[in-house]
């Protein structure tokens, strides 16, 4: 009997895919590998440096490099970025469907070694970039332009199944129906970012800094090593791991629900919920699985679930409420993700248009220093660091002790706040460009290679601001969507997060090419020139900053109509049942203890 206790009651097995030991696998145990490990010194952390080594700058390599004109280089780059973060979609569908979290991980950190490995040989070797006479630099060949991007593009393939597994697969390691363990697992997705915010931050400070001053290899090199090792140290942890059973292409329900409803649209719904069709309660306390309970919304769907369905000449079961729940969550989960894109937006300004503007400036720091543009970035890694654990250790208590919230606020309440913390931020942005166009004018600093008379530290509220936002909308985002998910659907779920900032991305590059276009026909100056010191990169500002606010006004219209999840917890022992009925989250993890 003891031993059978020790068992999780998730359902999670071991690497063997022998049923998990309780004492034996997961908690902060396995996430030392994951967290302490993967994160400060190991896989994340050198993920972080890698992507925000390479990206951050990677506007400055394309311009100063391979010769790339200002429009062109902020379009690849935001192309590059948004692939990087849409390609989880395709990763956490092979997780969820077919391989699993941990050999999907597995599989695609190799891919995203050997991106960073050809990478670093393009940066590194002087046949692959373009050489300059006298000053005079030539266009890079097709044959550098292929090389440099086919490594780019590799590194985004190995991204689409790491990110949306490797933060799950910590999650995974807590059972959600083991109360000491839920209740560790609460901070869990702070932490988790909080750590990964530290590898960002070594990027933005010290990899910017080695690019430029002492080459583009050896920036490269170090967190390319550094994957290496980690990979290493990730396997060291496998015999402590746990791993959540797989099931048979959950993804599914997505489209079955929608055909069976249409199906039975002759149909009438009865007028008693619970006469809709369902398995016993018994059904997932054996299975390990969760019920997600009826709701309101989306009547239609619920079609799919009636019981009477042999008058359509159909022999199989009907579906059940909690799959069509289900699909109603990922329809719910949609509008959520549509009203996040124009932030996205807004954030792909720091690795672009941002570093461009900061390039223009005065960035002595004494008299034999001078700062990298790109390390400003490093002040929005900053301002996360120090905001999460206030957040995490007195907002959330503060605010738990006046709303009697087990989060404090929502989880959509926390997205409404980053939002608006996001507007005050490109609000200053606008005002400091509008000021930066001034100083152009006074000084007569139109050149392209002009230094403008004003400090580049004018730039850093902004990077502040979109930094302490980023704690309410990033961690608030990856946490509601994982969340919201279904159950056997929380790795595709989390790719709401990270394909809204790739679409984020896409959308930013599109608006750039167009806003060019546009404003550059004729004999007009375009908004967003090669040369910033002549053109109009404060309107371009102006036009975000409108849109944020509309976005916001759709946001707010959005989120109050959303329903949260409501699911039951089973507990074996006693075949007890524990309904979570918060009515605005049900969640399992977050910052509840």
């Amino acid at each position: 009997m003891e031993a059978k206790v020790d068992y999780t009651q998730d359902g999670t097995v071991d690497f063997r895919g022998q049923p998990a030991l309780q004492s034996k696998t997961g908690k902060w145990k396995a996430c030392a590998f994951l967290v302490e490990v993967i994160n400060i010194s190991g896989y994340e952390a050198f993920e972080r440096m890698a992507f925000y080594g390479v990206a951050s700058n990677l506007v400055n390599y394309l311009t100063t490099q391979l010769h790339e004109d200002t429009v062109s280089s902020v379009r690849n780059v935001n192309n590059w970025s948004g692939s990087v973060w849409i390609t989880p979609i395709l990763g956490a569908y092979i997780a969820d469907s077919y391989l699993g979290r941990f050999w999907t991980f597995t599989l695609s950190s190799l891919i995203y070694v050997l991106g960073m490995t050809l990478l670093t040989i393009a940066v590194s070797l002087k046949s692959l970039k373009p050489t300059c006479t006298n000053g005079i630099c030539n266009k890079a060949s097709n044959t550098q332009i292929a090389f440099f991007y086919t490594a780019l593009y590799t590194m985004a393939i190995g991204a689409g199944g790491t990110k949306p597994n490797i933060s799950t697969f910590g999650a995974d390691q807590f059972d959600d129906l083991n109360p000491n363990e839920k209740s560790i697992k609460a901070s869990f997705f702070n932490w988790w970012m909080f750590t990964s915010f530290l590898g960002a931050l070594i990027a933005t400070l010290g990899l910017v800094y080695i690019q430029e001053n002492f080459g583009w290899g050896l920036g490269y090199g170090i967190p390319s090593a550094g994957l290496l090792f980690s990979l290493i140290i990730f396997y060291i942890g496998t015999p402590i791991y746990r791993h959540k059973v797989r099931t048979k292409s959950p993804t599914r329900d997505i489209i079955c629900v929608p055909i069976e409803a249409f199906k039975n649209r002759k149909l009438q719904l009865p007028s008693d919920n619970s006469d809709l069709y369902e398995h016993h309660h018994q059904h997932y306390v054996s299975s390990g699985k969760r019920q997600v309970y009826h709701t309101p919304t989306l009547r239609f769907l619920d079609k799919a679930a009636i019981k009477e369905n042999s008058t359509i000449g159909s022999s199989r079961a009907p579906l059940t409420v909690t799959q069509v729940e289900g699909v109603k969550l990922i329809f719910g989960m949609v509008l959520i993700w549509l009203v996040t894109l124009i932030p996205s937006t807004i954030w792909a300004q720091i690795n672009t248009l941002f570093v461009k503007q900061g390039t223009t400036l005065d960035r002595n720091f004494g008299p034999d220093f001078k700062i990298p543009a790109a390390s400003l970035g490093s002040f929005v890694t900053l301002s996360m660091l120090l905001s999460v654990p206030m957040y995490d250790r007195f907002f959330v208590p503060f605010m738990r002790t006046k709303t009697g919230h087990p989060r404090g606020i929502t989880l959509l309440q926390r997205l409404g706040i980053g939002f608006s913390i996001q507007i005050i931020a490109i609000a200053i942005a606008y005002a400091v460009e509008v000021r930066r166009v001034h100083v152009i004018k006074a000084n007569y600093a139109l050149g392209p290679k002009d230094i403008v008379p004003m400090s580049i530290f004018w730039l850093l509220p902004q990077y502040v601001l979109i930094g302490i936002a980023d704690v309410f909308n990033a961690i608030g985002l990856l946490e509601f969507f994982y969340d919201q998910s279904p159950h056997d659907m929380q790795s595709l779920g989390t790719t709401f997060f990270t394909s809204g900032i790739g679409v984020g991305n896409f959308l930013n590059s599109f608006l750039v090419t167009m806003v060019d276009k546009i404003t550059g026909k004729g004999d007009r100056k375009s908004w967003i020139g090669d040369n910033l010191n002549d053109c109009h990169l404060d309107y371009y500002y102006g036009f975000l900053l409108v849109l944020s606010c509309f976005n916001l006004v759709a946001f707010l219209w959005v989120s109050s109509r959303y329903i949260y999840k409501r699911e039951s917890i089973m507990v074996k022992e006693g075949l007890c049942v524990q309904l979570e009925e918060n009515p605005t989250l049900d969640a399992s993890l977050g910052l509840q203890v």
